[in-house]
């Protein structure tokens, strides 16, 4: 009786195996700047740019190959914060490329607020805690200006690092301000954390590729490294 057994425990092992290597490797939060001075056309910029960005080949395979999962909240002053889309696992192809629909249709909620980054990282690091089975997790947040209400973003940090979560960040630039230097000295957190800057919201799309194909193909070469 022991030999009818065998495939049987084969296949078990087989699927264990398969569902261990298939483990959720990144939890993505992407955290979009709707606050007052982002105008109609500027919001239709980053969802357009965020869905293209998701569209991309090497977003696409990355995020399949880790079994990813996305959400995206949208944000600007304070207690003015939502998680437009649930946690959203990235199986297949398909999964991405309706994420991406997904995106392209979410509609704006807010439109003349303040800009409070800190509670926007409050939230999103609340927003977290379904996905903590994740191995890498992961805020990536837009903005066009300094927190002007609200918890200051750099007091957040402490309880990020705590729970192991990287915030990354794109400084859209639409005046002399520097935000790329503000974001590297007070929002973004952990290791390897970074800033990409778009000069202006002509240049977000192309920069947001940048950024999740940075985001997401990091930690698969980590892992071709070992």
């Amino acid at each position: 009786m022991n030999w009818l057994c065998a495939p049987a425990l084969a296949i078990l092992v087989t699927f264990a195996a398969t569902t261990q290597s298939r483990a959720c490797d990144l939890a993505l939060l992407l955290a979009v700047d709707v606050s007052g001075s982002v105008d109609k056309q500027e919001y239709r910029i980053q969802m357009d740019g965020l869905a293209a960005a998701l569209r991309d080949g090497i977003v696409a395979d990355a995020l399949v190959d880790q079994q990813a999962q996305i959400a995206l909240i949208q944000w600007t002053g304070s207690s003015r914060q939502r998680q437009t889309i649930p946690w959203t696992a990235m199986r297949t192809y398909a999964d991405v490329l309706a994420l991406a629909d997904q995106i392209e249709a979410d509609p704006r909620i807010w439109r003349n607020f303040s800009t409070a980054i800190g509670e926007a990282l409050e939230v999103s690091r609340a927003a977290l805690a379904p996905v903590a089975h994740c191995t890498r997790r992961v805020i990536d947040v837009s903005g066009d200006g300094e927190s002007n209400e609200g918890t200051e973003p750099a007091s957040q940090r402490a309880l990020l690092s705590a729970d192991e979560v990287t915030v990354n960040a794109i400084a859209i630039e639409t005046d002399d301000a520097n935000l790329t230097a503000y974001f590297f000295e007070n929002l973004i957190t952990g290791p390897g954390a970074f800033v990409v800057t778009a000069n202006g919201f002509a240049d977000y799309p192309e920069q947001i590729k940048r950024k999740l194909q940075r985001e997401t193909t990091r930690q698969m070469t980590d892992i071709a490294q070992q």
